[in-house]
């Protein structure tokens, strides 16, 4: 089964700092460009931020900008989302996919190969 597979979430204060990771499960996602989208209880999902397929491009919802950075490293086949000054509405389960569509300022929030995610909860 084709699919992405989320790792590094957990409990983090708030104003602290994670790093999650995306890495595919029986495919190579180099020249796909890759999405992080997260889903709070009651919340519909939503878009973290999108990065094309070489890296050079990338996308990040209002709420992201400036406390997200997704970066990709082709050699290990991966994508993170590194995340600082982190609140508590950040809690969430966080996934990665393929983005139906990354074009410009636009990142979808239909996707692909959804893994299970992965929980992030800020609290003290």
């Amino acid at each position: 089964q084709l699919q992405l597979v989320e790792s590094g979430g957990g409990l983090v204060q708030p104003g602290g700092s994670l790093r999650l990771s995306c890495a595919p499960s029986g495919f190579i996602f180099n020249t796909l460009a890759v999405g992080w989208y997260r889903q709070a209880p009651g919340k519909e999902r939503e878009v973290v931020s999108c990065i094309n397929s070489d890296g050079s491009r990338t996308y990040y919802t209002d709420s992201a900008k400036g406390r997200f950075t997704i970066a990709r490293d082709h050699a290990k086949n991966t994508v993170y989302l590194h995340g600082n000054s982190l609140k508590p509405e950040d809690t969430a389960v966080y996934y990665c996919a393929i983005p139906d569509q990354y074009v410009r300022e636009f990142c979808s929030v239909q996707g692909r190969y959804w893994g299970q995610g992965t929980q992030v909860t800020v609290s003290s």
